[in-house]
């Protein structure tokens, strides 16, 4: 490791390893733009972690440039005093405190605005859509000089590093690329037209900071669109930049229309655009900080050792597990809670308005989650390995209980095992590995193959038993349910009938259409058959777009609208929502429509008067968030 944590020097900023936060999306801000206790706290853990840099999420230059009513600004004098308290613990866990300023441009909705969005050109944005106003020349002045008020404020709020967000989709990168700037006066037309209102904003911004301070430019490299920026072409662009004064590039790439490439899913290569950003370090003589899927300080420093970068961008993985930078130097691996790039994060900030993570349920609730230990010890029973009794019992056991967890199956991990399976959710394993070295550190006393029944409770004499026993499959109520050539989900993914034949899978939720991309892979001609009007509906947005590509390039057929009917040996029976009724041949039928609750122990086990929660799947099928989320509530109020 010693490449990822030697020192680095950017103009004034002395910088202790090579690790960086990059600017990413917290949304713990009030409507108002004001700054909690709970922003502060965030941002002091990531900072206390040990990475050399923290860079505060994107700050919004002007009131119509957010993208969100929890999005942080800059635009006033009145944000100072929040930004600084945010500076000020950055610093004071001993990293540098940068901050990130911005505008969405077209890529904001009228409805959180109240006007239309700015844009360089008359074209919408490609997915929120909706009209926009191009921006005059005398309207680019204008945010030209609110780059540069926002600097300003940067720097006496306390900040030793600003970068420019030149990337995704938003306003700088709308003007670069020609995927959405079809101008054709002085900034359009080509790459130097294009450049120029980037140039200009560096150049007040250097104008407002002075020569010693150290400013950054983030881009998106390639486009991954028609027209889009390309790698030769940000060479290019960079070049200018830099001339106009920026110290250091972050390389990253996508826009709204390729959000995989902006957050990217577990399907994409860890460390996808390292050599992107080889490639423009090679170009240029300034530094370069690359980013996406960096999750795994190994990986890291081998990224600095190649010389591929500079300084190496690791964010959902600093959501993920705060301390790992501290964790990787003193050589604790195994204890590092790893990003599954499962994009529950990013999800989370649009559906709910706050940062979430499925693997770390401590993320944005810091402190109401801190550990204490129990003033009063109790003997603990956990019945069930998934990952809500194995969260609920480290936790529990981490405050001082002795917790006894029990696993009728002769691993741990239950669900995620199963869901591990599909090539592209290898991820998950890492996540079983983080909570059994959990489950070993804090002696956690485990049975394996060991079916739990009311007798043993007895035998154990718990003062209180948790049920995390999951859920069985939910099988339909339809002629010709039990024929032979029917199988359940879990069959399938468990390796048990993973041969090549012709497959009709019943629902296209998430369990389906993973399923359906496992056995295609493998060679098997496969349909879907759901009742809703789409597949894959409740995975989130980035997955789910990647997903169905996958499904599309296996040639995997889907039937929406469609209901199981009736099987037979050698097919099945589908109903559409109109009453028609087709016959679909198929060697094998896949059951995924879902689960229903193993709580069968619950009530057994409360009449004998035992203190007894629910958590998991047993109490409602639902995500592994979910059961994580709920052990690691109930460990620490035990």
């Amino acid at each position: 490791m010693k490449y990822l944590f030697s020192p680095y020097r950017i103009k004034n900023c002395e910088l202790k390893n090579r690790i960086v936060m990059p600017g990413l999306a917290s949304f713990l801000i009030e409507d108002d733009g004001s700054i909690t206790d709970v922003t502060i706290e965030h941002y002091r853990l990531r900072a206390a972690g040990g990475p050399a840099m923290v860079i505060m999420e994107a700050c919004a230059v002007s009131p119509e440039g957010i993208v969100s009513l929890h999005q942080a600004r800059i635009y006033d004098d009145r944000f100072i005093e929040g930004l600084s308290k945010i500076a000020g613990v950055i610093k004071s866990e001993g990293a540098i405190p940068a901050i990130q300023i911005h505008h969405s441009g077209r890529q904001t909705s009228a409805k959180i605005i109240k006007q239309k969005p700015f844009a360089p050109s008359p074209l919408p944005c490609p997915t929120i859509r909706g009209d926009v106003t191009p921006l005059t020349v005398n309207g680019i002045q204008e945010l030209v000089q609110k780059f540069g008020d926002a600097a300003h404020r940067a720097v006496e709020a306390g900040f030793e590093l600003i970068e420019i967000h030149g990337a995704h989709g938003y306003l700088i990168n709308q003007f670069l690329s020609r995927f959405s700037n079809i101008r054709d006066d002085d900034y359009g037309d080509n790459v130097t037209g294009r450049t120029r209102f980037a140039r200009e904003i560096i150049e007040e911004v250097r104008n407002r900071v002075g020569e010693i301070f150290p400013i950054s430019f983030k881009i998106s490299a390639q486009e991954f669109v028609a027209n889009g920026l390309t790698v030769d072409e940000s060479i290019q662009i960079l070049k200018i930049l830099a001339e106009a004064g920026i110290d250091i590039v972050q390389v990253s790439a996508g826009n709204d229309a390729t959000p995989e490439w902006i957050c990217q899913p577990m399907f994409m290569e860890k460390a996808c655009l390292v050599n992107s950003a080889g490639t423009i370090k090679n170009a240029l003589n300034i530094p370069v900080m690359t980013v996406g899927r960096i999750n795994d300080p190994l990986i890291a420093n081998d990224i600095i050792k190649a010389g591929k970068a500079d300084l190496v961008c690791m964010g959902r993985g600093l959501l993920a597990d705060p301390e790992m930078p501290k964790k990787a130097k003193e050589g604790r691996l195994d204890d590092i809670r790893i990003c599954i790039a499962c994009n529950t994060c990013m999800e989370s900030i649009f559906r709910k308005g706050r940062v979430e993570c499925l693997v770390n349920p401590e993320l944005g609730r810091e402190k109401e989650m801190a550990f204490y230990p129990t003033k009063s010890p109790k003997k603990v029973m956990v019945i069930g390995g998934g990952p809500g009794g194995l969260n609920v019992a480290w936790v529990a056991a981490r405050r001082g209980h002795d917790v006894h967890l029990f696993e009728k199956q002769s691993v741990l991990g239950g669900q995620l095992v199963l869901g591990s399976v599909t090539g592209y959710k290898k991820e998950l394993l890492s996540l079983i590995k983080f909570q059994k070295r959990q489950i070993e550190k804090f002696g956690v006393k485990c049975y394996l193959k060991h079916e739990v029944t009311v007798d043993t409770v007895k035998d154990e004499e718990p003062d209180m038993v948790v049920l995390a026993t999951g859920s069985l499959p939910f099988s339909p109520p339809v002629e010709g349910i039990d024929e032979t050539n029917v199988v359940t989900f879990a069959e399938v993914l468990s390796g048990n009938v993973l041969v090549q034949k012709k497959t009709v899978i019943i629902g296209g939720g998430p369990v389906g259409c993973e399923v359906a991309l496992h056995l295609s892979g493998h060679g098997c001609p496969v349909t879907i058959v759901e009742m809703l009007p789409r597949i894959g509906k409740p995975l989130e947005s980035i997955t789910r777009k990647v997903l169905l590509n996958e499904l599309k390039a296996n040639n995997v057929k889907v039937m929406t609208e469609f209901k199981l009917s009736k099987v037979e040996e050698n097919g099945v029976y589908v109903v559409g929502k109109g009453g028609e009724e087709q016959f679909l041949e198929a060697e094998r039928v896949v059951i995924a429509i879902g689960n229903r609750p193993d709580n069968r122990l619950y009530n057994q086990i409360k009449s004998l008067g035992y203190e007894i929660h629910q958590i998991g799947d047993c109490l409602e099928p639902r995500s592994a968030k979910s059961a994580i989320y709920e052990g690691a509530v109930l460990g620490r109020s035990i």
